[in-house]
């Protein structure tokens, strides 16, 4: 039996030319998924799937890796996006799973839930790092993937944008830590924070950074988050959101919301 030829996609050759190559051997419907807010110490994980259309009108003016875009740059985006889409998913992890089941196994959860998610069927998947399996149809872990497929760099922008969004809305609830400058990332300014006040529920007591500073360092990474009444959740106590949560199916887009530009990105200390 003979085998087909072998694709070549060299990265010069743009962000659509990989999916255009999956398309020309059969694969009519690629996704791409990504997350946002590994790197951050507070805050939850959010991962996206997204689908793009054939054609021209499956290509977005601007669209790149969401932590290289503006934070206008990205509202915009975010916006076209969701109006092109043949399918997206976003789906949110509260920091209480992140710290009660561990970062890796709920980046990889979400990320299969958010594919798993979409209303069109892919046939081919493309994820920026990690493998993910489980969904019946083949797929790639891509190096780098929101700088090399259209997919991966759109889910960047849903998860990006509706992180983003949560932590402004998170800033307000707790307004010691400047959860809408650093999103929860680690920065001086945040760390300064974390100093002066604790930590809040909202952050991830499995971190080393935060559990240090919560007196728990000394517990294993999942016995870290304090219980419930403990003086570290005075704030809000019982406002916590529990077990992960769809944010949205193809549903319309909140109201945009003015959100500061990341001084930490992606891939910090966890």
């Amino acid at each position: 039996m003979l085998t087909p030829p072998r694709t070549v996609v060299r990265r010069e050759a743009g962000l659509y030319a990989l999916e255009r190559a999956l398309q020309r051997r059969g694969f009519r419907h690629v996704a791409g998924a990504d997350e946002a807010g590994r790197g951050a110490c507070a805050g939850p994980l959010v991962a996206a799937a997204a689908m793009l259309p054939e054609g021209r009108r499956g290509e977005i003016d601007g669209l790149a890796d969401s932590k290289l875009l503006t934070p206008a740059a990205r509202e915009r985006i975010y916006e076209l996006v969701v109006e092109r889409a043949l399918a997206y998913a976003v789906v949110v992890v509260p920091a209480e799973e992140v710290d009660g089941r561990g970062l890796h196994v709920c980046n990889v959860a979400a990320l299969r839930r958010s594919l798993a998610a979409l209303t069109t069927r892919p046939d081919y998947v493309l994820t920026d790092g990690f493998g993910v399996d489980g969904l019946g149809v083949p797929g790639l872990a891509v190096w780098k993937g929101d700088r090399v497929a259209a997919c991966v760099a759109a889910a960047s922008v849903l998860a990006k944008v509706t992180r983003d969004r949560i932590m402004v809305e998170l800033d307000g609830r707790f307004p010691d830590y400047g959860f809408a400058e650093h999103k929860g990332y680690i920065t001086v300014e945040h760390s300064a924070a974390l100093d002066r006040h604790g930590p809040c529920v909202e952050h991830r007591f499995s971190y080393v950074n935060v559990a240090a500073v919560s007196g728990r360092s000394g517990r294993p990474p999942r016995s870290r988050r304090p219980r419930p009444g403990h003086p570290y959740e005075p704030m809000e106590r019982g406002t916590a959101a529990r077990g992960t949560v769809g944010v949205a199916l193809g549903d319309q887009p909140r109201p945009p919301v003015s959100v500061g530009e990341d001084v930490a990105m992606e891939g910090g200390v966890g």
